[in-house]
C-alpha cells in the first residue's frame, strides 16, 4: 500500500508540474517547455522529438518553428479535385544558408526536420572532418506520385506526399564535392563525413535510408518523416 500511495502522488506531482507549464504559471525555458514551439536554432534535446511530432497535425505551429529557420520557402496551394496523390500544407524550400542543387517541395515537418539536420547534424559533421562548412546539397527531389520503389501494387511512397527526400551529396566552401555513390566506401575523410551526416539526419528525420540498406540506396540518403523509426 506504501509503495502505490508513493506512486499515486508522484504521478499526481508530475500531472500538477506538466499542467502548470502548459499554463503557464510554472515558467521555464522554452527548449525545456514541451508545450513551447520548437526553434530550430536550438540545440535539440530530449523533448526535440516530442515536438516534431506535435508538428504533424498542426500547421500553424508547424509553421511557426519553420519560421525560426533560415530557410526560403514558399506556401503552396493545396491540390484540389481527385488527386492520386494530393498534397497539403506543402512549402516549397528555395534554399537558405545552403544553396540547394535545385528547390524542392515538402511537407512542413520535413522542411522543420531539415533545418534542424543543417544546423545540428550536417554542418557540424563537415566542420568535425574538414573544418569548414557545406555550400550546397545536391538532391534528387523530393515529391513524385508514386508507390514504394515503383511497383504497380502497395503503398505510396512517402515521396507521394512530399514528405521525403533524396540527398545525392554536398559541395563543399573550397568546392569540393562529396557524393553518396561515390565516397560512401572511401575509407578516408569522405566516408566519414558521410557516416557522420547519417548518423546526424537519423537524429531528426524519422526514417534515414542509405547504402547500407539496399542497392536502390546505393547513391542517395532517403530521408522522411513517415511513420517508422529507421536508420539504415
Amino acid at each position: 500500500m506504501r509503495g502505490s500511495t508513493c506512486l499515486l502522488l508522484s504521478l499526481s506531482v508530475c500531472a500538477g508540474l506538466a499542467v502548470s507549464v502548459r499554463q503557464g504559471w510554472l515558467p521555464v525555458p522554452g527548449r525545456w517547455n514541451p508545450w513551447a514551439p520548437l526553434d530550430v536554432r536550438e540545440q535539440p534535446n530530449l523533448l526535440t522529438p516530442f515536438k516534431l511530432w506535435r508538428l504533424q497535425d498542426d500547421p500553424v505551429l508547424c509553421d511557426r518553428a519553420l519560421q525560426t529557420s533560415t530557410l526560403r520557402y514558399a506556401h503552396q496551394a493545396d491540390s484540389i479535385g481527385q488527386a492520386k496523390c494530393p498534397l497539403a500544407d506543402t512549402v516549397r524550400i528555395q534554399g537558405g544558408d545552403v544553396a540547394l542543387s535545385s528547390s524542392f517541395l515538402s511537407t512542413c515537418p520535413l522542411a522543420v526536420a531539415y533545418a534542424l539536420f543543417d544546423i545540428h547534424g550536417l554542418q557540424p559533421a563537415a566542420q568535425a572532418v574538414f573544418g569548414q562548412n557545406v555550400t550546397q546539397i545536391d538532391h534528387l527531389g523530393s515529391f513524385a506520385c508514386r508507390n514504394v520503389y515503383n511497383r504497380s501494387e502497395g503503398r505510396l511512397s512517402q515521396h507521394a506526399t512530399a514528405n521525403a527526400l533524396d540527398i545525392a551529396g554536398f559541395r563543399l566552401a573550397d568546392g569540393r564535392r562529396i557524393s553518396v555513390i561515390k565516397d560512401w566506401k572511401d575509407g578516408g575523410d569522405n566516408g566519414k563525413f558521410l557516416r557522420l551526416v547519417r548518423e546526424g539526419a537519423c537524429q531528426q528525420f524519422h526514417t534515414v535510408l542509405g547504402p547500407d540498406y539496399n542497392a536502390a540506396h546505393r547513391n542517395h540518403f532517403h530521408v522522411d518523416m513517415g511513420r517508422w523509426r529507421v536508420c539504415r
